[in-house]
C-alpha cells in the first residue's frame, strides 16, 4: 500500500486519498497485533472488528482510485485489490468463528 500511496498524483484528491490509505490500509496490521494480545474473546472480536472496518475503508479507497484512474494503468491495482478482498474474507470468517466459539464450553486441560 505504501507503493500505491506514493504513486497517487500530487493533487487535492490524490493527497486526501493518500492520507486515508496510509491510515486505513496500515491500521489492520497494527490492530491485528493487538487482537493477538486480546484480554478476552470479546476483546479479540472487537479488535478484529476494527481490522475489518479499516480493510473495508481501504477497499473503498482502492475502488475510487481504480474508477478515477488515479494510477495508470488501473490494472496495476488488481492484485492489491484482490489481496484486500481476501483479507476482508479472512477477518470476517475469523470474527464469525470467534463469535460461534463464545457459546462453546471451555475445555479444561
Amino acid at each position: 500500500m505504501i507503493d500505491v500511496v506514493e504513486a497517487l498524483p500530487n493533487s487535492r484528491a490524490g493527497n486526501y486519498i493518500a492520507g486515508q490509505l496510509v491510515k486505513s490500509c496500515h491500521s489492520p496490521a497494527f490492530n491485528y497485533g493487538e487482537a493477538q494480545a486480546a484480554e478476552s474473546r470479546a476483546d479479540f472480536v472487537h479488535k478484529l472488528g476494527v481490522c475489518l472496518k479499516e480493510l473495508k475503508e481501504c477497499r473503498t479507497a482502492l475502488k475510487i482510485i481504480i474508477k478515477k484512474e488515479m494510477i495508470k494503468p488501473a490494472a496495476k491495482l488488481q492484485d492489491i485489490f484482490k489481496e484486500t478482498e481476501e483479507l476482508i474474507a479472512i477477518i470476517a470468517k475469523s470474527i464469525d468463528t470467534a463469535q460461534k466459539n463464545k457459546t462453546l464450553p471451555k475445555v479444561e486441560n
